[in-house]
């Protein structure tokens, strides 16, 4: 309990004040470590325990990541991934491995530690590019893949560790899956990943949908924690990365309606969790290396980073990325990533790596990650220029996006008539049973609650330009237009009003468009029953348009007065006796104008 105040502390102190200071968050989480750790105060004792257990909020970023690709979109990525990603790897790789042999170490300790210090930091490099909104632009989604094939890559590379130190003729580490000898290893691998398919396809879905439609809520987020870590402690059994497997498991849901409630549910535990990690990195920092070997640290941390910068910018181009956003993206991939710890720990346990060359490696990896947000906020600062490489840093799709809240009868006809104008609006709905009947029928509906702010961010509300409020809740419409309003102030809301009274308050709040929600389809029964009546057709269309303006103009001029009720009454019974006059007045002008004109022959 002590630790863990002891931790909210420090990054409620050093996490603002080092995004105050355009730092990043990821250096404040790092300090904060430090300052906590046993180069620091010393306040805690087992930074190694608490990186253990940290590493889950990797684990479920990179669910969280895999839920924002849909198995299609993953399959139109494969070149950009298994291409550009093997070319970073391969050119960082070449440049780092001439200063192993300078080192005097043997191959095997050169390959390993160049292959785990080229790879870069998905924990790092992902909500920087989120909190520069890049990811839906080429360097994000170049980036991305790139991340993405090192993320895959470490799991081969653990066993090379292994493999590595067998040739020295030292025993290879044990392993969760050391107890499956020969083929049964990697069938156990093949089966554990075909069971994750198979279980997010045909099992995780219903389940999903019988505990949504239970009014329990906290179970839903009960069921998004377990499936992950269920899915990454059955990779972790079978000798593979927790995080593949929940990647894996992501992307197998990224097309189910439960997508945006899925991410909105893990947020806050991933980011609580990725903080600590970042915590524990700092605390591991073996900063004490400064003072028994200063220019090998500093020498090594300077040499690295460089030839990772250059390593990373010649191989861009292939992967026609250009210009501005060609170094920027250089920058943010040129630390170390999170998964060398992983495998400079087991090369050190196979006795690939001396502990201190594998000591001297992790400080520097520790150290190149505070390196990128300084480097960055350089960049944006002096190297940049302004407006550079806009035309290829555009969003793909220039069309106007809509955000729809709420699918019921309301809803459906204007998600139909978007569709039909070739616009595809994301819809949000709360009840399962509409999201299962409406994607039944085509229609793209994610389960949630179109009021919780990280859910409408999941969704891409700030790349919309409009959102449809179709809730049938008043109040629940009410503190959703607040909220938008709040928080996303560019967006125009077009709202559906239950009642006057409820289009009255969405008038005060200065909606862009109120409609209510049952007063078109009744004006054209009415319009119906004075022509069943004996009035002819235009007419009857006027005395709809007259009452439609009228409302209108009462529902703007009322609107102070709704807060009392009996101000309120009086007002629509005044309101509706003089409408109710000047209607028997336009009739009886009309019936002394009978025969003048032709209006009565005229059709809608």
């Amino acid at each position: 309990m002590n630790q863990a105040i002891l931790f909210l502390l420090a990054a409620l102190i050093l996490v603002p004040l080092a995004v105050r200071l355009n730092l990043g968050s990821v250096l404040g989480y790092l300090l904060a470590g430090v300052l906590l750790g046993p180069v620091g105060l010393g306040l805690v004792s087992d930074p190694a325990t608490i990186l253990q257990v940290s590493e889950l909020g990797v684990v479920l970023m990179l669910f969280v990541i895999g839920l924002a690709l849909e198995p299609q979109r993953l399959w139109a990525m494969r070149s950009a991934v298994f291409g550009g990603g093997a070319l970073q790897l391969g050119a960082c790789t070449v440049l780092l491995m001439p200063l192993g042999f300078a080192m005097g170490w043997t191959w095997q300790a050169t390959l390993i530690g160049s292959l785990a210090m080229a790879l870069s930091s998905t924990a790092i490099t992902v909500p920087l590019l989120q909190e520069r909104n890049l990811m839906a632009r080429p360097i994000g989604q170049k980036g991305f893949a790139m991340l993405l094939f090192e993320d895959i890559a470490a799991i081969p590379l653990l066993a090379l560790a292994a493999v590595l130190g067998s040739t020295l003729g030292t025993p290879a580490p044990v392993s969760p899956s050391a107890h499956a000898s020969g083929w049964l290893g990697p069938l156990m691998q093949v089966g554990a990943i075909a069971g994750v398919v198979v279980f997010g396809r045909f099992v995780a879905y219903p389940v999903m949908r019988f505990i949504a439609g239970l009014p329990v809520r906290e179970l839903f987020t009960g069921f998004a924690l377990l499936l992950v870590l269920g899915v990454a402690a059955l990779m972790q059994a079978v000798g593979l990365s927790m995080g593949l497997g929940a990647f894996i498991a992501g992307v197998l849901l990224a097309s189910s309606p439960y997508r945006h409630a899925l991410e909105n549910d893990i947020l806050p535990f991933k980011g609580l969790l990725l903080g600590l990690f970042f915590i524990a990195v700092g605390m591991g920092m073996q900063l004490d290396l400064f003072l028994t070997s200063p220019v090998q640290v500093v020498a090594g941390l300077v040499i690295i980073t460089v030839l990772k910068l250059v390593g990373v910018w010649l191989v861009l181009p292939l992967v026609d990325l250009h210009g501005a956003s060609r170094s920027q993206l250089a920058i943010l991939l040129g630390q170390v990533g999170e998964f060398a710890f992983v495998i400079l720990a087991t090369a050190q346990a196979a006795r690939v790596l001396p502990a201190e060359d594998a000591a001297l490696l992790t400080l520097i990896a520790a150290l190149s990650m505070p390196i990128t947000p300084l480097l960055l906020m350089a960049f944006d600062r002096y190297a940049r220029p302004e407006g550079s490489d806009r035309p290829t840093d555009a969003i793909e799709d220039d069309k106007p996006a809509v955000l729809l809240a709420g699918f019921g009868r309301y809803g459906q006809i204007v998600a139909r008539l978007l569709l039909g104008a070739g616009l595809k609006p994301t819809v949000i709905d709360h009840d399962s049973d509409t999201v299962d009947s409406a994607r039944r029928f085509g229609f793209q509906v994610y389960f949630g609650d179109a009021t919780q702010p990280d859910l409408l961010a999941a969704a891409g509300v700030a790349r919309a330009k409009v959102v449809v409020v179709a809730i049938d809740d008043a109040a629940q419409a009410n503190r959703l237009v607040e909220t938008l309003q709040a928080q996303w102030p560019h967006l125009k809301i077009i709202a559906r009003a239950r009642d006057a009274v409820h289009a009255m308050e969405l008038e005060e709040a200065n909606v862009h468009h109120v409609q209510r929600e049952m007063f078109e389809s009744s004006l054209r029964s009415g319009r119906a029953t004075l022509q069943a009546l004996g009035f002819d057709a235009f007419h009857a269309r006027q005395m709809a348009d007259d009452f439609r303006r009228y409302s209108e103009s009462f529902v703007k001029a009322a609107r102070d007065s709704r807060h009392n009720e009996d101000d309120l009454i009086q007002r629509v019974r005044e309101s509706r006796e003089q409408f109710e006059k000047q209607m028997q007045k336009d009739l009886e002008r009309q019936v002394r104008r009978t025969g003048d004109t032709d209006w009565h022959q005229q059709r809608p």
